[in-house]
């Protein structure tokens, strides 16, 4: 991925579903203008979701996903259709496209709509399809929703599904903020910043290069530095910086030696609010105080990436809450899009700050670990708790 390109988990994802043949990778390619989805006349070409980014006139840099039919059948087909399904998780607005007998439709709508995903109803192939008024009138009375004709042949409904589109992206879309109301216009904003042996030369890691660049269109003043050259910025600066962002690793080191006016928070931190619900992450630390060296603990990562021989969840909060609890609590560790049906085996869950997951994603995550009862917070908010400083951490505006 470019630097200059809008990350993909910061993008509208829009998800295509419907049976097999019902038009969707013709249809997902009239909306990108380009050959993006394999075309066949042979039911179940798409095999697994294709994620294609664009930027949609009128909104924005999104996602488009194009889905395996949801009638695919066999021991295979099942398979593809819950690969179809998985997708939901990063779902924000669903495009249903029908080719006929609505009515077979219904598990599948009321599952996007049991996720709360806006769901737009598409007539594919309308200049094929017999009598696309009387579908029209069946997905009205069965699902309550206006369908939109659409032929991916002639472009008919397109530039009107794009705008329906648009006017279902929920209202997060319009207003997020990394930094929330912590950085304002004219403020100037320290960053201290370690940098990990392992990344590759010349590049920032995600939510830096995130937070600098709303920093910028907000037209703060910003400063960076490594956690070694702290004293050196803080002399170059004419006054105290409103705010200080830092890495979870650097907390400790960077909270005794900031000045008393300037607010203190972290990358991690800030993304707790921006990806998710950081009230109930604040809450699920609180079991930190009640770890035992018979407790569990999940630590999960939302990207792949090789551990560093100092790796954060890898390596300093394992041994931080043994340090706490005990030398035999035990630490399970998933990645990616790991993430245990069952939570209920665990004391508590420490996720990282989710900065390669849509908004979606983590909330589901939140969400699932609360319905089983099972307390989650994130490396920020755990490694300030587990320091001590939780308290004199500023926190933004929740997402």
């Amino acid at each position: 991925m470019s630097i200059n390109e809008t990350p993909r988990s910061e993008r509208l994802h829009i998800g295509l579903f419907g049976r097999r043949n019902a038009g969707k990778s013709s249809l997902i390619n009239a909306l990108t203008g380009q050959e993006t989805a394999l075309v066949s006349d042979i039911p179940g070409t798409t095999t697994d979701p294709v994620y294609k980014a664009m930027e949609l006139h009128g909104f924005g840099p999104v996602v488009f996903i194009d889905t395996p039919g949801l009638d695919d059948e066999g021991k295979l087909g099942d398979m593809r259709v819950t690969r179809a399904m998985e997708t939901l998780d990063k779902t924000d607005v669903a495009v249903y496209v029908f080719d006929g007998a609505p009515e077979n439709e219904a598990r599948h709508i009321d599952e996007i709509k049991t996720r709360r995903i806006p769901v737009i109803a598409v007539i594919g192939k309308c200049d094929l399809i017999p009598d696309p008024g009387r579908i029209a009138d069946d997905i009205r009375a069965l699902y309550g929703v206006e369908a939109i004709r659409v032929s991916a042949e002639s472009g008919e409904g397109i530039d009107e599904l794009k705008n329906a589109i648009i006017h279902s992206a929920p209202e997060r879309f319009w207003e997020l903020s990394v930094t929330g109301s912590l950085a304002k216009p004219g403020d100037t904003i320290l960053l201290v910043m370690p940098q990990d042996r392992e990344a590759p030369k010349g590049r920032l890691i995600l939510p830096q290069a995130q937070t600098i660049r709303e920093l910028l269109d907000k037209n703060c003043v910003v400063t960076a530095c490594t956690p070694e050259g702290m004293d050196a910025a803080l002399s170059a600066l004419a006054s105290p910086p409103r705010l200080i962002i830092t890495d979870s690793q650097a907390f400790r080191t960077v909270f005794e030696k900031k000045p008393a006016e300037s607010l203190l928070t972290s990358f991690s931190v800030l993304f707790a609010a921006y990806k998710g619900d950081i009230r109930a992450l604040i809450r699920g630390a609180e079991a930190l105080d009640h770890l035992s060296a018979s407790s569990r603990v999940l630590i999960a990562e939302a990207c792949a990436h090789a551990p560093a021989e100092e790796d954060i969840g890898r390596v300093r909060i394992p041994a931080l809450l043994r340090k706490k609890a005990g030398d035999s609590l035990r630490v399970d560790f998933v990645r990616g899009r790991d993430f245990p049906e069952d939570l209920t085996g665990y004391d508590l869950i420490i996720h990282c700050g989710a900065c390669m997951f849509t908004r979606r994603q983590m909330m589901g995550r939140i969400s699932e670990a609360e319905r089983q009862g099972v307390p989650i917070c994130n490396y920020g908010i755990a490694l300030a708790c587990l320091n001590g400083i939780l308290k004199y951490v500023a926190l933004p505006d929740e997402g």
